[in-house]
């Protein structure tokens, strides 16, 4: 029997049965719509031979689009109905046992997946996307690549080269674990209920080896972060509290890692962040 997707009619019946009403305190926004949730597992590239990992499944559309692919699908889920819901769901859409495991847990808070999963493919709840993003970047190497769903202006901000004008410490961030790209744009209306922003696909490839050690990545994400929160001024008066207490101090460290002095946090790529915190 192959796997059926849910319908618009079928996903609020579900959402009615559970007496579940969308909230935006979790960020749901249900995808409707079909041909949305298979256009984003086709461009997550998705095969029968992948374990993927999806967050925030809801009500199940786009997992059981994942699983119409052949790919067992581990979700991770924040609201117990939702969570209860889901493996009925699947078995009534003609997905086999086995392929669903569902985990009910805050994505921000989990530390173990089983079937070391491969691909994250997720319609990521707005409010805590990047927050989510980053966490499972770091505590799960096996992610080798993936597609989510996110707001446009998050996005943006995550596939920003240095030098844009989105560009922050979100990008900085994503840009240590591999590169990040803008895989396509979503219309409001495949949502129930309709968000007032837009959204965005975006893709990522993490990069063949690690960039540094644990101790270097949380040295680097602290001089991010210092460069961002004053990113009007130059890195020697940003930086001079994380390196060494004063713009004397940080400028040395500066030159030391062949960074401009008088430069800004925006002009400044993950490979310039990364020499700073070694120097």
């Amino acid at each position: 029997m192959p796997v059926t997707l849910l319908g618009a009619a079928e996903i609020r019946a579900l959402a009615a049965d559970l007496d579940v009403t969308p909230t935006k305190k979790l960020g749901q926004n249900f995808v409707v719509d079909a041909n949305t949730v298979r256009k984003i597992v086709a461009a997550a590239r998705v095969t029968a031979a992948d374990r993927v990992v999806e967050v925030g499944p809801g009500l199940g559309s786009l997992t059981l689009a994942i699983l119409e692919s052949g790919a067992p699908v581990t979700a991770v889920e924040i609201d117990h109905r939702l969570a209860e819901r889901l493996p009925a769901t699947a078995a009534a859409h003609g997905v086999p046992d086995g392929a669903l495991t569902v985990v009910a847990q805050d994505a921000l808070r989990v530390s173990e997946l089983p079937g070391d999963p491969d691909v994250l493919v997720a319609n990521l709840p707005y409010n805590v996307s990047v927050p989510v993003l980053l966490h499972f970047m770091e505590h799960f190497p096996t992610i080798q690549r993936g597609v989510v769903m996110v707001q446009a202006e998050v996005g943006e901000r995550l596939a920003a080269p240095s030098g844009s004008k989105v560009y922050g410490a979100p990008s900085v961030k994503a840009a240590w674990y591999g590169t990040w790209r803008l895989a396509g744009t979503v219309s409001r209306q495949v949502f129930w209920p309709v968000p007032n922003v837009d959204s965005v696909l975006v893709g990522f490839e993490r990069d063949a080896e690690p960039r540094g050690t644990e101790e270097e990545r949380l040295r680097t994400f602290a001089i991010v972060d210092a460069a961002f929160q004053q990113r009007r001024k130059m890195l020697r008066q940003a930086l001079s509290n994380v390196l060494g207490g004063s713009s004397a101090a940080a400028s040395e460290v500066l030159e030391r890692a062949g960074v401009a002095a008088t430069a800004r946090g925006e002009e400044l790529t993950i490979e310039d962040f990364v020499r700073i915190a070694r120097a």
